[in-house]
């Protein structure tokens, strides 16, 4: 298994040291992304040639990478290729790096590489496990794992179908599921890796499989999703999106809540 996260490691830092070239010359580090969800998929298709082959290896492969290709199709056709301009947490940086951003900004893409290398691990777990397949926790695991990765691209397609209305510009997305979240994409995401969990039950490393709801909730909910997604929010939203924050559960979907 140590074997597989070092050459996992090893491909996505060459993927990123390219892509981290190519946001030098469109000052553009948003490509940091598409690396860590293409790493992911990088991940996939190393756990399913270095496991010992068996159905269930090459289906939690496949999954990982479903999940993986979906998000990063995601950002490439919405952010990247649309010519969007910086994400302001990047900008953030290069202003306070300075004249040293691009060579900082090096060290941050490939440390993308050993986080593909954390997040590679439940899936992993789940391919060495022995026994006949499917069982129950298979079926349970693959059917959450599913469902999530459906919600999640429901709701990004959700946002994006608002956002092309000529009106939109200043209002919230308050449809769908972004009624019961303020960031539905962000929970299925999360919901995404309990499908591991529950598939890799049984194995002799199942523990691990937690590194992946655990470490995914501490990003999306407070450190890289939720707070700068609400504070780009405010910033163009401004009272519409305090309204919404009053009604609106912040993460997990619940009932809106009146004025």
């Amino acid at each position: 298994m140590l074997q597989s996260i070092f050459l996992s490691i090893s491909l996505v830092a060459i993927l990123q040291f390219y892509l981290w070239r190519y946001a030098v010359k469109t000052s553009n580090a948003g490509w940091v992304d598409f690396g860590w969800s293409a790493g992911m998929a990088v991940s996939a298709l190393v756990i399913f040639s270095t496991s010992p082959f068996s159905v269930r290896s090459l289906v939690v492969s496949l999954l990982l990478l479903a999940w993986a290709s979906r998000l990063a199709l995601h950002i490439l056709l919405d952010r990247l290729l649309r010519g969007k301009p910086e994400d302001d947490r990047y900008k953030n940086l290069r202003e306070h790096w300075g004249a040293q951003a691009n060579r900082k900004f090096l060290g941050f893409f490939l440390g993308q590489a050993l986080l593909v290398g954390v997040f590679m691990i439940p899936a992993l777990v789940v391919a060495h496990r022995s026994g006949p397949f499917p069982d129950v926790f298979d079926v349970l695991g693959l059917v959450l794992a599913i469902s999530a990765i459906t919600l999640e691209s429901i709701a990004d397609r959700q946002l994006a179908r608002f956002r092309a209305y000529p009106g939109s510009k200043g209002r919230v997305c308050n449809r769908g599921l972004w009624r019961y979240s303020r960031h539905p994409n962000y929970f299925f995401e999360w919901v995404h890796w309990f499908g591991y969990v529950v598939m890799g039950i049984g194995a002799p490393l199942w523990l691990y499989t937690f590194l992946g709801p655990f470490f995914m909730f501490l990003f999306l909910r407070f450190l890289t999703g939720v707070p700068h997604a609400e504070r780009q929010s405010l910033r163009s939203r401004g009272d519409a999106y305090r309204a919404y924050q009053q009604t609106t559960s912040v993460f997990f979907p619940w009932i809106p809540r009146k004025l």
